[in-house]
């Protein structure tokens, strides 16, 4: 019985410090996606990302399936500060992505995805908590980085860009869906909290994602 209870109080001790360090990995590897892709030639240009309201990076994400699948996987949400969001970078927020999939996929991938949100109605939209592309939001495949500069599509609210095998090039995510992960965000401020609350009250960017926040504003901190 002692030992049982031993376990026990083990497990209540261990766990919120093991749900923490999955939070924390998460938003270091979302910076070593973001760094990577920045400093590629044919990588996320300089441009869309001062004109973008926010960002999304989802990395190492997985498909596993035979016959009937899917894409899981969980990354981060960061968005521009101020009313407009036309300020810098502010905190980040823990996000999912579920895409459903038909078809015969044998075998597994990993995936990094990333994913600019050009407008304010995107955000909105994003913010709320819950979206779905095509239904909630327009997106479409990003411009590669000799096409950026030109780039100019009211219409389009999210840009899609995938990495795999070293390959970085603009995605097509079909009806993806995006969502609040609660849990994460309520592990990393330490309290139940949004992702509007976080963006509109501007909350204090944890230690574990200042590198990420930091990488923003030092690539883009100016909104165009």
């Amino acid at each position: 019985m002692k030992k049982l209870l031993l376990v026990v109080l083990c497990l209540i001790v261990t766990l919120p410090a093991l749900a923490q360090s999955k939070v924390d990995k998460r938003l270091s590897e979302s910076t070593a996606v973001l760094n990577t892709l920045l400093s590629k030639p044919d990588g996320i240009n300089k441009t869309l990302l001062e004109k973008a309201e926010c960002i999304l990076v989802y990395p190492a994400v997985r498909k596993v399936a035979v016959g009937i699948g899917g894409t899981y996987g969980r990354g981060v949400l960061v968005c521009r500060t101020g009313k407009a969001m036309n300020g810098h970078w502010g905190s980040p927020i823990m996000y999912t992505l579920d895409t459903g999939s038909l078809g015969v996929q044998l075998g597994t991938s990993s995936t990094d995805y990333v994913m600019l949100v050009m407008t304010q109605r995107g955000a909105d939209k994003i913010l709320s908590g819950k979206l779905k592309l095509g239904a909630d939001a327009q997106a479409a495949a990003g411009p590669s980085a000799a096409q950026a500069n030109g780039w100019n599509d009211p219409n389009v609210d999210v840009l899609t860009y995938s990495e795999a095998k070293g390959l970085f090039a603009g995605a097509a995510l079909g009806s993806a869906s995006m969502a609040a992960d609660d849990d994460a965000n309520e592990k990393l401020y330490g309290k139940s909290i949004d992702a509007m609350e976080i963006v509109r009250g501007d909350a204090a960017v944890p230690a574990p994602g200042k590198p990420l926040v930091d990488l923003l504003n030092k690539t883009a901190e100016k909104h165009m």
